[in-house]
Order: structure tokens, then sequence, then C-alpha cells
């Protein structure tokens, strides 16, 4: 399938509240409208994860996050910048998102993509994504399409077809934890 078509399919369902696998930066991820209460629900049941443990999600550009988080911290800027692989930052001040995406404490892990399709594809949907792993709540990420459990891939609306067939093995991002007085703590290398 056309790149392009993949990317107008899985936005179409987005936009429909649905739920979507999909490749991002680093490895497969279930996604849906970061700003959706029912759609975030759904992923939460689909990995079968409790919704104290809040999800990443991604957006297109550093104005995008900017539109989601109040005072964005100035070392962010740097960190983003410094990154040498996708690094997702947990950040005070989440704003117009689903209530059920957030940390107890209203904070939001997000990170900028730069790998194209998922890029492209936030930027399309002209929202942030959510974007955690395609497991089992507990169980291993998977590497690569191919690892991904049928159960899974059943229970999502739309599958992407690029990279499905990519051996190359992905990790997942690094995670950051920023407070407003510019804290760091590594959650994840």
């Amino acid at each position: 399938m056309n790149c392009d078509i993949d990317i107008q399919n899985a936005v179409r369902v987005l936009k429909e509240g649905g739920v979507i696998l999909y490749p991002t930066d680093t490895i497969w991820g279930i996604g849906c409208d970061a700003t959706n209460a029912e759609a975030v629900a759904r992923v939460y049941d689909i990995k079968k994860r409790e919704e104290a443990k809040a999800l990443i999600c991604l957006v297109d550009s550093e104005a995008r996050l900017q539109r989601y988080v109040r005072d964005v911290p100035e070392v962010a800027w740097d960190i983003m910048e410094l990154a040498t692989k996708p690094t997702t930052i947990i950040l005070d001040g989440a704003q117009g998102l689903a209530p059920n995406l957030l940390a107890e404490d209203g904070s939001v892990a997000i990170r900028v993509t730069k790998e194209e399709f998922s890029r492209q594809l936030c930027y399309r949907f002209q929202k942030p994504v959510v974007s955690t792993s395609a497991n089992i709540s507990g169980e291993p990420s998977a590497a690569t399409f191919k690892d991904i459990k049928p159960e899974i891939i059943e229970a999502v609306d739309y599958v992407c077809s690029f990279r499905r067939g990519e051996k190359t093995k992905h990790a997942p991002s690094s995670i950051i934890r920023l407070t407003k007085d510019s804290t760091v703590t590594i959650i994840r290398k």
C-alpha cells in the first residue's frame, strides 16, 4: 500500500474515534486521538493496563507541543535538541488532552517525533496521537511487527501497512521527567 494512502486511512480512523496500530520513531504503537477520552479508554482496555499508568503521546512539532503543555521549561528544548535517540519528556501543565491520558498529577508524557511516517500522521491529524507499546501490559514490548500478538492486531480498528515487513528491532524511547523548576529525572534510558 502507498504510504500516503496508509496515513490517510489511519487519520480517518483517528478522526472517527478509532484505535490504530502504527510504526513510530521507536517500536510499533497502539494509537488513538489523545484528546478523546473514550478512545484512550479503549487503548487501556486493549493493553489490559490500569488507567493509573499514564500513556505517551506523539506530536509532529515543537509548536504543537506548546499547544498542549503550558509553560514548557527552557531546558526541555535543549533536551529535545541534544537527544541522540527518541526521548519522551514528562511535563507538568498538560492542557486540552483526555484526562485519562494524564498522570494523577496532571503531567503528560509527550514526544516530538522526527520519524517521517509518525510525524506525517501527527501532522495530518493535527492533534497529539497516543503512542503506547503494542503489547499486553507487563509483557515485553514488540520489537518488530511480527512480535505483536494477534489479540492486539484484532482489537484495533486499523493496522498500518508501512514497515510491517521490517526486520530491524527497535527499542522504546528514553523517558525523562522534567519539573517546572527544571529538575531532571531519568525514568528510562
